[in-house]
């Protein structure tokens, strides 16, 4: 006599979620595609803007140059593979809120969704400070400091390197509120606690920029400095839960 099998209800929601998060996922790359492709005709002019602050701060009759037969195709296709990804990046919290709202109660909705859409807006707004603040300053230093018998000739793939490197060291930099304020709100760590533990972690402040900016003692310190005020802002928003 055959035994009949039983489905168990929970393995089928464990599989159920599985798929939805599959899905979710397939659509994430799918419209991240969709944005490579609507910005692949403007390949050359998403270079031109990242490389404005160079351009403009190098000496009259200086240019980029390309040392690798390839560099002046890929370099600029890196940068809007990178772009599509930035532009995507809202539509990427869309989703995720999405697999993960169902399963929250009403007070944890009301507190999730202000932190997915802080993160995002940091996000940006450290790439649009380093764009547009730091990146001039370091770039003109370098070129200042150079000696009148070397002329500046950048090479494109090392510009994209250092620029890359430092968009994203701020924009990620620019999530220590978030990041304090969920530590202390979720009562991982007390606020006196943290507190406590501000000396060490602005030491660390400065060894993070040591490691995520290009070598140099000016971009560190532009990370390294923001990033002790973000802090600073993240605890005096922050709450303790017993409070």
């Amino acid at each position: 006599m055959k035994r009949k099998m039983t489905k168990d209800p929970n393995d089928m929601t464990y599989i159920g979620h599985l798929k939805e998060l599959r899905s979710r996922i397939i659509r994430i790359f799918l419209f991240a595609g969709f944005i490579l492709i609507c910005c692949l005709p403007f390949t050359n002019n998403i270079y031109a803007f990242v490389s404005d602050p160079l351009i403009e701060l190098m000496p009259v009759g200086s240019k980029m140059i390309a040392t690798e037969v390839a560099s002046p195709f890929i370099a600029p296709l890196r940068v809007t593979i990178y772009t599509a990804l930035l532009i995507s990046v809202p539509y990427f919290f869309i989703e995720l809120w999405g697999f993960i709202a169902p399963g929250l109660y009403k007070k944890e909705k009301a507190f999730v969704a202000p932190l997915i859409i802080s993160s995002t807006v940091l996000f940006y707004f450290g790439i649009t400070f380093a764009y547009f603040v730091v990146s001039p300053i370091i770039l003109s230093f370098f070129i200042s400091a150079a000696p009148d018998s070397i002329q500046v000739m950048t090479d494109i793939n090392k510009y994209l390197d250092f620029i890359l490197k430092l968009f994203f060291a701020f924009g990620f930099a620019f999530e220590i509120p978030v990041a304090t304020f969920l530590l202390i709100t979720t009562g991982l760590i007390s606020k006196e606690r943290i507190k406590k533990m501000r000396p060490y972690l602005i030491i660390s402040f400065f060894i993070i920029g040591m490691f995520l900016t290009p070598p140099d003692i000016f971009s560190q310190l532009f990370l390294a400095i923001p990033m002790w005020v973000l802090f600073e802002i993240g605890l005096l928003i922050s709450r303790d839960p017993k409070n």
